[in-house]
């Protein structure tokens, strides 16, 4: 396989030249819309975008610069904690979501966000916005699944379950399409991540295993259904009932007790 600024190509049509077809100039004068540039972003951009956004409204309603307590309307009412999901008449759904865009800090979000900037760049031209959408989301509610199985009274957030289902399914993508996985250092990578993942302290080992295994299943639909036999309402399908099971089994799993979130699993 030969890296591209477009994604992963092979040897053969990596020599093959490409038509290329010129954007017309726009005319002196011509009206520029705002919106113009926003409507070429990527979905690794917007979803790093939203990301930002909301973690400055984290810092508006009580988040510090370089806080680890959760804290402030927004992380409150938002993070994932497994008694305000599913205990004491609470079902606050929602959090299953909105976890994955909540940072503790400004050095938890710069960290998530420049590795979700390295490897969306990578996966997203190789298999299109909407596979790549589908890959993300669906390893987020893995993710959440996973981190309440393993610990559902810690509350928890961060974007780095989505990440890591980005991550897995970039392998089983570069594996389908022969590139070497080990030489490439994406095997290396992997590994380090979860010794990082098994070591740390204050790292959501459910959720980072909950969204790696999810990537790995979706990743595998994609090739499978969208790439292979080009069928790729099948393998939005599959990334949908992925999703459903996770989400309810994360209710399931959903324990009531009278804590209340005063420590933090990022």
């Amino acid at each position: 396989m030969t890296p591209t600024s477009v994604g992963m190509r092979c040897p053969e049509c990596a020599r093959d030249r490409t038509r290329v077809r010129r954007m017309p100039r726009r005319q002196p004068g011509a009206s520029v819309s705002w919106s113009d540039p926003i409507r070429e972003w990527s979905a690794t951009q917007f979803l790093i975008a939203i990301n930002v956004v909301v973690f400055i409204a984290e810092l508006a309603t009580g988040v510090t610069l370089f806080g680890g307590n959760v804290r402030g309307w927004v992380q409150i009412h938002g993070v994932l904690f497994g008694p305000y999901i599913s205990g004491f008449g609470r079902h606050e759904y929602w959090r299953l979501l909105t976890t994955g865009f909540l940072h503790a800090n400004l050095i938890h979000i710069g960290l998530n966000m420049l590795s979700l900037w390295f490897v969306g760049r990578a996966l997203e031209p190789a298999i299109g916005r909407i596979n790549f959408l589908a890959i993300y989301f669906t390893s987020l509610l893995a993710g959440s699944f996973g981190a309440l199985l393993f610990e559902p009274r810690v509350p928890t957030l961060g974007a780095s379950t989505a990440i890591f289902g980005i991550f897995g399914a970039l392998i089983v993508v570069a594996h389908a399409r022969r590139f070497p996985i080990w030489q490439s250092g994406l095997g290396p990578m992997l590994l380090i991540n979860l010794l990082f993942t098994l070591t740390i302290s204050n790292i959501s080992i459910g959720g980072h295993l909950g969204g790696l295994a999810a990537g790995f299943v979706t990743g595998w639909l994609v090739v499978e259904f969208s790439e292979r036999r080009n069928q790729q309402t099948l393998a939005l399908l599959g990334c949908l009932v992925v999703a459903i099971v996770s989400v309810v089994a994360a209710i399931a799993v959903a324990g009531g007790t009278g804590l209340t979130p005063n420590g933090l699993t990022i």
